[in-house]
């Protein structure tokens, strides 16, 4: 479902009122400088419609993108109504079934910086593996792996004992289709669980699963100029 199909859907439950009225339509004039808008009893405080860059905790069974013709829960789907302004895109993507980290902005060329593999952004993924990394495992990992489409780039990988659900840490600045799960795939590791919770200096935190919120200027800032 789409985002303004989200709000119709609101509309129709009853669950957006305007000045303590029950919205009747989608297209009943708002003034938000002068309207109390509220859903679910809770005022709705819109953002101004310049750029905007928001993290989200991304649950599995959720889309990366702005609409689905099969009407499946999309990233759009998670975000309050104050956080639906023209122009909001995911900032690359994760899998279906992959958690955690992903950014969404308004701003299409912070987007080239993020995702152009020529800025080296690194990301970091907890792991869930079936079974255990050898030594030569990890060496290959951190040399880089030959895959179908191509050399990967050496990786930094670490053991993880803070969170029993993972086992493994790794950290790639690429930015290929499932290439974690192909990299432990080409080693006979079949990955159970994934979820990203690093961009860069940007960490995702104790931000709620399903949750999102807006970066700050300094939270952009440290992003863009991170280096290693």
């Amino acid at each position: 479902m789409g985002a303004r199909r989200r709000v119709v859907a609101m509309i129709k439950l009853g669950r957006i009122a305007v000045n303590g009225k029950t919205a009747e339509s989608y297209t009943m004039p708002i003034y938000p400088a002068l309207d109390t808008i509220t859903c679910d009893g809770k005022p709705i405080k819109f953002k101004p419609a310049g750029k905007l860059v928001l993290m989200l905790n991304k649950p599995a069974g959720i889309l990366c993108t702005t609409s689905d013709d099969r009407d499946r829960k999309t990233v759009m789907d998670l975000l309050p109504a104050e956080f639906l302004v023209s122009g909001l895109h995911p900032v690359g993507r994760l899998d279906y079934d992959t958690t955690g980290l992903i950014l969404l902005t308004n701003d299409g060329n912070l987007t080239y910086r993020l995702t152009h593999p020529r800025f080296e952004h690194e990301k970091e993924y907890l792991v869930s593996l079936e079974g255990s990394l050898t030594t030569m495992d990890k060496e290959k990992l951190e040399k880089g792996i030959m895959l179908e489409d191509g050399m990967t780039h050496p990786a930094i990988v670490q053991d993880v004992k803070v969170d029993p659900r993972f086992n493994y840490s790794i950290t790639i600045h690429e930015g290929r289709n499932k290439q974690v799960k192909r990299m432990f795939a080409s080693l006979g590791h079949e990955v159970r669980a994934l979820k990203r919770v690093r961009m860069g200096n940007l960490m995702l935190g104790n931000l709620a699963e399903g949750k999102a919120r807006a970066l700050s200027q300094a939270d952009l800032k440290a992003l863009l100029e991170w280096r290693r």
